[in-house]
């Protein structure tokens, strides 16, 4: 919705503004379809050059995070501290039982009751690869995180890949509406021998190449940009989350210490409150019991 209302914001400033001022539309709407087809045209071509096909589904699929926000959600946060927490006691408990939930997490009980984390595959390998990794007692904990924090740097910088291409594009809109202007310079050069009324309307519509190359660049697609990084660095914050609970788990800390490291070391805006999460666990003791 915020994202929507900025665009509707972006609009109604521009085109108001130059209306209030005496601006006619009319020489802008006759021009824009050749203009935008010339500028966004030769962004999509130059997107497709430098990108696969995978990259370019993966780009237009991020689009909808600008709209959509984070995929994770302050309940999410309390939910995936409540898994790691049945997960860690069950293994100090019985590492066998264990076993089975994390060879086979779509059938487990205990993924089950977190529907909305089971469906996110990359989380739950990272969750079972992680334990299974430390049920093989390796004498320095710091191997396994050592691989933890290559593997999601890596599924980090693979996610910022949408942003970097979005940035690329805003970065090369201004030139391409430039190239547009100055192929509207070279008709207007054409009908040098017209007369004024006609040249200043030529020339008018050669200058609607560059303004929509800034306009585009500045007030959609570089702020696109930025929306999608800062989604998926939030995001990203789901996976570090398992990253904290797990390390201190391979340190032996006492099961609820691990979670509680977890919870604190989440930001603020999506930390589980104490007593939110004490109720939660509570909750997961008594129906163990």
């Amino acid at each position: 919705m915020v994202g929507i209302i900025g665009i509707v914001v972006v609009f109604v400033m521009v085109f108001g503004g130059y209306l209030a001022a005496g601006g006619k539309l009319a020489i802008i709407l006759h021009s824009m379809p050749y203009e935008m087809t010339m500028i966004l045209g030769a962004a999509i071509g130059a997107f497709l050059i430098s990108n696969n096909m995978a990259e370019v589904k993966h780009t237009v699929k991020d689009i909808g995070k600008v709209f959509k926000g984070p995929k994770w959600k302050p309940d999410d946060y309390r939910d995936l501290l409540c898994l790691l927490y049945e997960l860690i006691r069950l293994g100090r408990e019985n590492a066998v039982a264990l076993e089975e939930h994390t060879e086979n997490p779509e059938d487990s009980a205990i993924f089950s009751n977190y529907p909305r984390i089971q469906a996110d595959r990359e989380s739950v390998n990272l969750i079972c690869d992680t334990l299974r990794s430390a049920s093989l007692n390796y004498d320095d904990p710091h191997q396994v995180e050592d691989v933890l924090e290559k593997r999601m740097e890596s599924n980090l910088h693979h996610a910022m890949h949408s942003s970097h291409a979005l940035q690329t594009i805003a970065d090369g809109l201004p030139a391409l509406g430039i190239v547009a202007a100055v192929l509207g310079v070279i008709k207007t050069m054409g009908s040098i021998d017209q007369p004024p009324e006609i040249l200043g309307k030529l020339i008018g519509g050669a200058l609607v190449g560059t303004f929509l190359g800034v306009f585009l660049a500045y007030g959609f697609i570089g702020p696109f940009a930025a929306r999608v990084k800062s989604v998926t660095e939030e995001d990203h914050n789901f996976h570090a989350l398992i990253r904290e609970v797990l390390v201190a788990n391979l340190y032996n800390h006492a099961t609820n210490i691990c979670i509680e490291v977890g919870r604190q070391n989440t930001p603020s805006h999506i930390r589980p409150s104490f007593n939110d999460l004490e109720q939660a666990l509570k909750g997961l003791k008594q129906a163990a019991a």
